[in-house]
């Protein structure tokens, strides 16, 4: 369904709704509508059996007025330049809502991860960190993982950083295992975020999260965290999709069981079997109260927007509501907590992981959650506040915000020289 988006595109829209609330200058505009530094390389990586295989890879940095750049880096197989930037564009505002010292960033690599061995994985992951050494580092440009990459992904970058610097550089990257200064509750931070902003959302609507039936699209580390977090605080899970497919049980899954047990074998969570198999595009459109979509980019969409049943949607993907979606959601009544606000947790708790890599100090799991609740907490306000203030939807909100404080840095700084 994303290949028929130019989410760029989409970003770009969104970008202009929120300069018309402002009455952003139009040179200003034209600036935060472009990326500051796109970075296309093209690598070979020798594969196990001597067979020399080339790959496309992006870095992509948004913005840089209100401090290094910050975002993932996604292995894909339908990964190209303008959906990095789109994602990196997202970054920005993300962490201008979060009010972190970040601008956004974004890289990828197109590549099907589940063809590569381990040794493979390794090469190309190394290959691509050396290939846009140039632009990243622990002062300027700090990656993390997203979708294809994780925790041991993120180590061997940061080991290739490190041994071409000639000494460690921990916080080159973030989201690394805590072995190797990785932070306390960082895996769970996206997930926790999902989770803490739907609660703040259920007040807005006087819901309950605990008792509330919540349909979770993607079961990966931010839909499956997300989905344990929620049934630890009283809700009914009652659909869940990964790639093989999407499960419905009307009284409830049994979240843990799917993680523990199904989850990333083969058959997927589709092995499980006291429930009913549904498609994906079934999934989204099942009775529930509360619709966490935490996949891919531009699920729900014009087609399918009408038949969501759901009084809340609480985004843990980047951009998985299309512009003519979202209007189709307001218009039923539908609240949307859009991604960037809901899904800042990952950002937040990477930023934390930074601050506690240059100081070579650690925190504790409490602290860190606390502190993440907190800011979430925080940032929901300040965005429900500007929606009511501007008679709008929560994304238009959040842009507001975003954009707001990311033009005031830039007016701020000035326009070197």
């Amino acid at each position: 369904m994303s290949q028929h988006v130019n989410v760029y595109e989409m970003a770009r829209q969104q970008l202009a709704v929120a300069a018309n609330y402002l009455n952003l200058d139009s040179g200003l505009h034209e600036v935060l509508s472009r990326p500051k530094r796109q970075v296309v390389v093209n690598f070979p990586v020798v594969f196990d059996d001597g067979s020399v295989h080339v790959f496309e890879g992006y870095r992509v940095q948004h913005n840089t007025s209100r401090g290094p750049t910050k975002g993932g880096i996604r292995f894909h197989p339908d990964v190209d330049v303008e959906e990095t930037t789109a994602l990196a564009m997202w970054m920005t505002w993300k962490c201008a809502v979060a009010n972190i010292p970040y601008g956004g960033a974004k890289g990828s690599v197109k590549v099907d991860t589940k063809k590569l061995s381990q040794r493979e994985l390794e090469k190309l992951s190394r290959r691509y960190a050396t290939e846009i050494n140039i632009v990243i580092g622990e002062r300027g440009d700090i990656p993390a993982p997203d979708i294809g990459t994780n925790a041991q992904v993120m180590a061997w970058i940061m080991d290739t950083i490190s041994m071409q610097a000639g000494y460690t550089t921990p916080g080159v990257v973030t989201g690394k295992p805590l072995e190797l200064g990785g932070s306390e509750g960082r895996v769970e931070a996206t997930g926790r975020g999902v989770v803490v902003s739907a609660a703040e959302a259920c007040k807005v609507l006087g819901m309950n999260l605990a008792g509330s039936k919540i349909v979770v699209q993607g079961f990966g580390n931010v839909g499956s965290i997300a989905a344990r977090l929620a049934e630890d605080a009283g809700a009914i899970i009652t659909g869940v999709s990964d790639a093989s497919g999407a499960i419905y049980n009307p009284n409830g899954l049994p979240v843990n069981e799917l993680y523990h047990k199904y989850s990333g074998k083969d058959g997927g969570i589709r092995e499980y079997k006291d429930c009913e198999q549904i498609t994906n595009e079934q999934l989204l459109e099942l009775p529930c109260d509360i619709l966490f979509p935490c996949a891919i980019s531009a699920q729900l969409t014009e087609e399918n927007a009408d038949n969501i049943k759901a009084k809340l949607v609480v985004e843990g993907a980047n951009g998985p509501t299309t512009m003519k979606a979202d209007q189709i959601l307001s218009d039923k009544g539908i609240l949307v907590v859009p991604d960037i606000l809901a899904n800042a947790g990952g950002v937040i708790v990477s930023y934390f992981e930074w601050v506690q890599d240059l100081q070579n100090f650690f925190w504790e799991e409490l602290d860190v959650n606390s502190k993440l609740e907190r800011m979430m907490i925080r940032s929901f306000a300040s965005v429900k506040e500007t929606m009511d203030r501007h008679k709008t939807d929560m994304r238009t909100a959040a842009m507001i915000i975003g954009v707001q404080r990311v033009a005031e840095a830039t007016i701020m700084r000035g326009i070197f020289p």
